[in-house]
């Protein structure tokens, strides 16, 4: 379930601030390694990935993208520390993960269209999904239109709760780029998401003092209680410059997103690319991300009059002591290498720092990870 949620929430930052760009299919098969690890024996992932890019004629591209990954480690459950001051609880957690994502594309004329399909299967978790996306240039390819739509339709397995939740995703996303000079571009993308049926996390709990017989009270905890729908909108800036004076170039983005969660979050992603030589390219990446509580984000249900439920109510009131609803800023700095040998072949190497801090100051700082992510990849094209 994190992985799965992490994921997703990045595939639409990714989208979304992506550049749209119609360029030479390329055929080339890849592999990727990645590390995450968040520091005191929290959550590790270890992953891999496949990629195979093939054109299919003149006018098709295929590709076909193939993962499996592991997590380990723990997490913090949503009770708060025990003492003032102390660490929050954590849970110990284990699972794998195998997808897949398969999209072909077919140039007509001068528009591009590309059909994909995927499936994303855990112990806990199972989701199916396709997308369509079309590309399209005017203005002498000056101008690029996008238009997109994504949908998954997922199963959610919550514990001594049979049958399985559901939940179905649906993703809009339209945007333009325009060439400014040979040099520069700039893009502008908005999104709208549309979630629907069982968005909580069936591990995280909420906790709430209560008096067992008169003078009386102990700590009693409960599943969370989420609304079962969810709309998000974005909109996304992005605009690249190239410095060929510095062997290098600029790219700069920026992300506004908002939900019926209550929730406003911010993104300003920097990178600069640095051509070291024919071979050799360097890129730094800056991150920076702040988000406003959800509605319903509490530590615990002491203090007020919500009473906990046995079983998931969408009448509400809704409660959620997950730290992710939280108020937080986080931080994430990132050195990636590319090395080109020759036409064919190419290795890469990145390693990233992540750090999150609560901003609300009733969170306790230990709920929020510190994490370290590398990655390997090699690729070789034909």
């Amino acid at each position: 379930m994190w992985r799965h949620r992490l994921e997703i929430g990045l595939l639409l930052a990714a989208l979304l601030l992506a550049k749209p760009r119609r360029a030479r299919a390329e055929n080339a098969i890849s592999y990727k390694y990645e590390d995450y690890r968040e520091a005191n024996g929290r959550v590790a992932v270890q992953a891999q990935y496949g990629l195979v890019e093939q054109d299919l004629g003149t006018d098709m591209h295929l590709k076909l993208l193939a993962v499996t990954d592991a997590i380990a480690g723990a997490t913090p459950n949503g009770q708060p520390p025990t003492t003032l001051g102390g660490d929050v609880p954590l849970s110990k957690m284990h699972d794998r993960r195998k997808a897949w994502n398969a999209d072909i594309s077919r140039q007509f004329s001068r528009v591009n269209i590309d059909l994909g399909a995927s499936n994303s299967r855990e112990s806990d978790y199972v989701s199916d999904g396709w997308s369509l996306n079309m590309l399209t240039d005017f203005n002498q390819k000056n101008t690029i239109l996008l238009l997109g739509v994504a949908h998954n339709d997922d199963k959610v397995k919550v514990f001594y709760q049979l049958p399985l939740e559901g939940k179905k995703t649906t993703d809009f996303v339209a945007g333009i780029t325009q060439l400014l000079d040979p040099r520069t571009s700039v893009s502008v993308n908005a999104g709208y998401g549309s979630i629907s049926g069982y968005l909580g996390d069936p591990y995280r709990v909420v906790l709430k003092t209560v008096e067992i017989i008169p003078g009386l009270f102990l700590p009693r905890t409960g599943g969370e209680n989420r609304p079962r729908t969810k709309d998000q909108w974005t909109v996304s800036l992005l605009a690249n410059r190239a410095y060929p004076d510095l062997n290098g170039a600029l790219e700069a983005g920026y992300r506004l997103y908002r939900d019926t969660f209550g929730t406003t979050a911010h993104t300003v992603d920097l990178a600069w690319f640095h051509k070291i030589s024919e071979h050799l390219t360097l890129r730094a990446g800056l991150r920076l991300y702040q988000q406003s509580a959800a509605e319903f984000y509490y530590i615990s249900l002491d203090g007020t009059s919500i009473p906990l439920t046995v079983t998931p109510n969408p009448a509400g009131p809704f409660y959620s002591s997950d730290y992710r609803l939280s108020a937080f800023r986080s931080f994430d700095y990132s050195l990636k290498a590319i090395w080109k040998f020759n036409e064919s072949w190419q290795v890469d190497a990145t390693i990233d720092q992540y750090e999150m801090r609560g901003r609300d100051g009733i969170t306790s700082p230990s709920a929020y990870p510190r994490a370290s992510n590398t990655t390997f990849g090699i690729k070789f094209g034909w």
